[in-house]
């Protein structure tokens, strides 16, 4: 039995997660399984996602690269059948940063990271309604892993801050068009969690510029400052128990919680010199 009521097991059957080889997905899978939701985790490389998975949830693994979003799309619908035709949740966690300056960055790459972050996850997006709407009445629970970017966009990531961007802009329509229904759309934007993000990071960097060193020092000291995935799959956790459609911060209080609310009151050009600080930059 969990904390705060009933374990999730007796909400949800199945949930399919991507990006769960590490990290926040990796926390996700892992918390889900403890509730007793059997769990299809993805990731590009199927041996990253070893064990040891402790129940009593079910694991299993799917291979799925978002780089492909026709590949993409037959794998979830090959583990929405072994789930028994559907999902009753949807968590989209797959992701990555690219650094470097805008014009220093090849548009292919531009380009790469769209397709992989926002678009790929669009058709699964659809996907994952179409199984809700099947069901009579429709239900279900979809979660889209967007970013604290989209408030406190990145610095030189670009991509990344646009992608997020528009994973939550999908989000909020959803939460519209779901309105009176059983099914749940939650845009969940974490800030800063100590995870290998930035080492994986590191080989998609761009950064000849000698003068974006500071900026990336600045963010790796405040990964390596941040708490552990564990909080947000806490968080992620807390939402789902609640059942509603919306926005979610999860992060350290400063980040997910005070900036927030002072960003709302302060004048943007404050917003962005505290920001500008925050990074390192002058």
């Amino acid at each position: 039995m969990s904390l705060h009521g009933a374990a999730l097991g007796s909400r949800f059957s199945n949930a399919f997660v991507t990006g769960a080889s590490g990290g926040l997905g990796r926390a996700f899978c892992t918390m889900l399984l403890a509730e007793g939701v059997n769990v299809w985790g993805t990731a590009r490389d199927p041996a990253r996602l070893s064990g040891p998975w402790v129940g009593p949830g079910e694991f299993f693994p799917v291979l799925l690269d978002l780089r492909d979003s026709v590949a993409s799309e037959a794998a979830f619908a090959l583990a929405a059948d072994a789930a028994g035709g559907s999902f009753d949740l949807v968590v989209h966690n797959a992701g990555y940063g690219v650094f470097g300056a805008f014009e220093s960055v090849p548009v292919t790459a531009w380009i790469q990271q769209l397709e992989t972050m926002l678009l790929t996850t669009l058709r699964l997006n659809q996907a994952a309604l179409a199984g809700f709407r099947r069901r009579d009445p429709a239900r279900g629970a979809l979660v889209n892993v967007s970013s604290l970017a989209v408030e406190f966009p990145l610095p030189f990531m670009s991509g990344y801050n646009v992608a997020k961007a528009g994973l939550s802009a999908l989000s909020e329509s959803l939460i519209f068009e779901t309105r009176g229904s059983g099914v749940t759309v939650i845009d969940f934007r974490p800030g800063d969690y100590r995870t290998s993000f930035n080492q994986a990071m590191s080989a998609q960097a761009f950064p000849a510029d000698l003068a974006l060193q500071p900026y990336w020092r600045a963010l790796e000291a405040n990964l390596e400052a941040s708490p552990g995935p564990e909080r947000a799959a806490r968080d992620l956790r807390r939402a789902l128990v609640r059942g509603r459609s919306g926005t979610v911060r999860s992060g350290g209080f400063f980040q997910a919680r005070l900036a927030p609310w002072l960003a709302r009151l302060a004048p943007e050009h404050w917003r962005r010199a505290a920001q500008a600080s925050y990074y390192g930059g002058r």
